[in-house]
């Protein structure tokens, strides 16, 4: 096992193994044989607190690896259920291990969790290891994603265990240090209602409300008040990820966190060209958590969230019933109202309209029929330039574009429109090409165009040449490419 080598510079607690037992499992990770770091985010680690590990390489891969365990550390495997594609099953951190939370220097504190750090209580025969390969991808997607301005967990770094993974073939193993607002899903409350008592269920409400919604914890009905927070945090997340085509690709309970982030970086993907019912994910066979689909299962899950609260909600259970449906049914209308706000301001739409909901459905339209890129539609019109395409040599797009300029481009408005569209519309994504091209050659051993494409992405809104920005996507690429989960 492990050993714990005693340092002055973290600043660790683990709040979480104050709960109920019922809740995880004390879990030391198992060692690997030959750690070696691979990528190491030195600015998260400043902001962490973390700094002084840039100069302790050696006790850096061993804290990263689960070779040592840092002082103030509880590590610990999370229990947790979830609805995996609509099934109710038990769930659990099968390969990682929360170590506890570090206080950064503002006082704010940050789950630090090792991911492939060997089997725990929940691996249900699992060898609870991970790639390399889909290490690095969460690192470099999650990474993508904190500098596109989505809330996310993030990666602290990535290290090659010296080990093989059997994944229908060997692979390097790997280890991520992932740090999150905490790892509570709504999972975790579904585990509290059907594995634990109504005090484990209020123990558990009442500690999530302290960590992240303390404005509420005096309301008259606070559970209730967070099943209104984590719509809200959700709704504004998923248009987020609907601003530059993020498919999360496995949006099962268990992935909704309730702090708001964006979580497990499995089948993830970036839509390309326009199509709501576009799907990557190699499990989603039938499209559940396809593009367009994110919202409804979003309100879906927070209708779980919902079910597992009732009995904190209130004694009498119509009552907590009514209540809780009164605030799911109000989903719908704020997430439309909320998405088309995002749309209006992808469109450098100032002070919209009702009717503007006509401009935006119309070109939304124009874009399907097309098969339109759907991030380089938005940077032409926010350039004026039309890139080769079928949708810029049709009379009804550019019919289309007179009206918008004309409606919503005037010169007093032309100034602050295109300052708020370079806000909203991401000049270069991680397109799936590029992440799959650098990934290949990374577990080969050249790091050198992951680190490039990186620096690339840790830029989206900054200037970038046309060749990347209008960039033509490998014929057919789109059409056979598959994620995978990684487990």
């Amino acid at each position: 096992m492990p050993t714990n080598t005693r340092t002055h510079n973290w600043q660790l607690e683990n709040s979480y193994a104050k709960l109920p037992a019922v809740f995880f499992s004390l879990q030391q990770p198992f060692p690997v044989k030959k750690p070696e770091i691979v990528c190491f985010n030195k600015r998260l680690a400043n902001d962490l607190g973390l700094g002084f590990l840039n100069h302790e390489k050696e006790n850096s891969v061993g804290y990263f690896s689960g070779n040592k365990i840092p002082d103030g550390a509880e590590p610990l495997a999370q229990a947790y259920a979830g609805h995996q594609f609509g099934h109710f099953t038990m769930l659990g951190d099968g390969r990682a291990i929360l170590l506890g939370e570090q206080i950064d220097p503002t006082g704010k504190r940050f789950d630090i969790q090792l991911k492939g750090s060997g089997q725990t209580p929940y691996s249900r025969r699992g060898d609870g290891r991970a790639t390399l390969y889909s290490m690095l991808r969460e690192y470099l997607i999650s990474e993508s994603m904190h500098h596109l301005g989505i809330p996310t967990t993030r990666s602290l770094s990535v290290v090659s265990t010296g080990e093989q993974v059997f994944r229908g073939e060997m692979h390097t193993g790997a280890v991520l240090t992932r740090t999150a607002d905490s790892h509570i899903r709504v999972g975790t409350f579904e585990y509290a209602r059907n594995f634990g008592s109504e005090e484990d269920l209020q123990a558990l409400t009442t500690y999530t409300i302290q960590r992240h919604y303390p404005e509420i914890a005096d309301a008259d009905n606070a559970p209730l008040e967070l099943l209104k927070a984590v719509m809200h945090k959700q709704i504004d997340l998923v248009v987020n990820w609907m601003r530059v085509g993020f498919i999360h690709g496995v949006m099962n309970t268990d992935n909704m966190s309730i702090a708001g982030e964006t979580i497990d970086y499995g089948p993830c993907a970036f839509m390309n060209s326009y199509n709501p019912k576009t799907v990557f994910s190699s499990i989603d066979t039938h499209g559940r958590y396809a593009f367009g689909n994110q919202s409804h299962v979003a309100q879906w899950n927070l209708a779980i969230f919902a079910g597992a609260l009732l009995p904190v909600i209130s004694k009498n259970q119509q009552k907590a019933v009514d209540l809780a449906r009164e605030v799911i049914e109000g989903f719908p209308h704020k997430f439309t109202e909320k998405w088309y706000a995002m749309m209006f301001g992808k469109l450098g739409i100032l002070h919209p309209e009702d009717k503007d909901k006509d401009l935006v459905d119309g070109l939304l339209s124009l874009m399907e029929t097309n098969k339109a890129d759907y991030t380089q539609v938005f940077l032409a019109l926010q350039h004026d330039k039309e890139p080769d395409g079928p949708l810029f040599r049709q009379e009804e797009f550019r019919a289309w574009v007179e009206k918008w300029k004309n409606t919503h481009l005037g010169d007093e408005r032309k100034t602050p429109s295109l300052t708020l569209m370079n806000t909203l519309n991401p000049k270069v994504i991680p397109r799936n090409h590029w992440v799959e091209n650098v990934l290949e050659a990374a577990v080969e051993g050249n790091l050198t165009p992951f680190s490039q494409l990186m620096g690339m992405l840790s830029k989206p809104y900054g200037t970038h040449t046309d060749e990347l920005q209008f960039q033509q996507i490998p014929e057919g690429f789109d059409a056979r490419y598959q994620t995978f989960c990684g487990t």
